[in-house]
């Protein structure tokens, strides 16, 4: 890939182009935003490529994972489909896994986590999670208000 750097065998956020759209990120491509710079930098990637922003960085000695879906032209989830990653990330502060999550309709946060490793794997599959319900809202649109 053009523009990529790959630093033990990890994409760094420098120049790093978001996912294609549509696809989600595995664990090992979640970029790594600690520096401003490179959280600015593939936020306007993911804007670019109309892809839902996603990235981990280092807060002192734990992580942080940020999804944004508002960097994607597609509809927003529906309420309903955001229950399932609410869910999920309650289920993170009960077993203790993180701390603080907040779910928002077009934002996910979650910190601090102990590890990289551990903040790729939740970013990764929250990407995922967030993709598919995305995909399903745009192929099965509600039904709501139409009789």
């Amino acid at each position: 890939m053009t523009g990529v750097r790959l630093m033990n065998r990890v994409r760094t956020c420098d120049h790093t182009n978001m996912s294609t759209p549509g696809m989600p990120l595995q664990a090992a491509l979640i970029p790594d935003c600690t520096k401003p710079d490179a959280h600015h930098a593939a936020y306007r990637s993911a804007k670019a490529s109309d892809a839902i922003f996603v990235c981990i960085a280092r807060q002192g000695r734990r992580w942080k994972v940020q999804l944004d879906a508002m960097t994607s032209s597609k509809p927003i989830v529906p309420e309903q489909a955001m229950t399932v990653l609410r869910s999920a990330a309650e289920a993170l502060v009960l077993a203790g896994t993180v701390t603080n999550a907040d779910v928002g309709a077009d934002y996910i946060s979650m910190w601090p986590i102990e590890s990289e490793e551990k903040a790729r794997q939740i970013a990764a599959a929250f990407h995922a999670a967030l993709y598919g319900l995305q995909q399903l809202h745009v192929a099965v649109p509600s039904q709501r208000g139409t009789a």
